[in-house]
């Protein structure tokens, strides 16, 4: 599967249908490979991906991220073999545990140990009985891996990783450990705008949406944040989680990823002008393959 170099991660959740699969052709237009949904409380990513996929013709479609806890294995793996088989090989699956105040805080799950967690989780995918007529090739799986034991099982037991919210340095260290072979999709955060302080304030309102989960400070902290700079969204956060700046300088973030050994980049642009939920297409066709 060509996922393409380029891709966009976007919550259509405030879209109706006919908008969403309206902005999924504008993207196909514009050239980007694939088109990643989240999955918070919102729209299914699953249901949503039929859709969209129905009305495109090439752009393929990817979860950024289903989280486990929402579905058994083997419901996953009929929707993950359907939609491949029904949009002729346009769909990607990624997967990821989640964090444990949205499980248990807000689904009233139990947040199990994460690594083993997963790993029972695909093992049982991998046993799950379909019947269906199966896709003419095999969708790849790839997990929400961030830390170094998450993505040794992402290179042994799935197709490869999807971090999100990290920077170049983290791709670096992803690679190394997938080694040659394995997918690595990273989420990258744009913002289309040159003054350094709007930007960085554009960007804290995003960032705080995030800071307190502790998949994710854990991972920073090992990118070589400190706390005060999680907990405060420093500069020194803001300049190395999100790209801002004109295209040009956009593009360079994206190329340092490529060079760290990223091998699909998908970008979720923040809105200058201060409307939330409203896709930047300006930024889009400016950093359009």
């Amino acid at each position: 599967m060509d996922l393409g170099k380029l891709g966009v991660w976007y919550f259509l959740d405030g879209m109706s249908a006919a908008d969403g699969a309206t902005a999924a052709k504008r993207m196909e237009a514009l050239g980007y490979g694939t088109l990643w949904l989240p999955e918070t409380v919102g729209k299914d990513p699953l249901v949503m991906s039929s859709w969209l996929m129905a009305n495109t013709q090439k752009l393929n479609l990817a979860t950024g991220i289903v989280n486990i806890y929402n579905r058994e294995p083997g419901v996953t793996v009929a929707a993950q073999k359907t939609l491949a088989e029904q949009s002729g090989g346009r769909f990607a699956l990624a997967i990821g545990v989640s964090h444990k105040p949205l499980v248990e805080g807000v689904r009233g799950l139990e947040y199990g140990p994460p690594l083993a967690t997963m790993r029972t989780y695909l093992e049982r995918m991998a046993t799950a009985p379909y019947n269906g007529l199966p896709p003419a090739e095999t969708p790849p799986t790839l997990i929400a891996a961030l830390g170094p034991k998450m993505l040794e099982l992402a290179k042994t037991n799935t197709d490869g990783a999807h971090p999100y919210f990290t920077s170049p340095v983290h791709t670096k260290m992803a690679r190394d450990i997938l080694g040659e072979g394995p997918l690595l999709c990273v989420e990258q955060k744009v913002i289309l705008e040159t003054d350094t302080a709007k930007a960085r304030e554009l960007a804290r309102p995003v960032a705080s949406i995030y800071n307190k989960l502790p998949n994710y400070r854990n991972n920073w902290l090992r990118m070589g944040l400190n706390e005060a700079d999680i907990d405060n969204l420093s500069d020194k956060f803001i300049d190395a989680t999100f790209a801002y700046g004109d295209a040009d300088a956009i593009k360079e973030r994206i190329a340092e990823h490529m060079d760290a050994g990223a091998d699909h980049v998908c970008i979720q642009p923040v809105n200058p002008n201060g409307v939330f939920g409203d896709l930047h297409w300006e930024c889009l066709e400016a950093l359009a393959p």
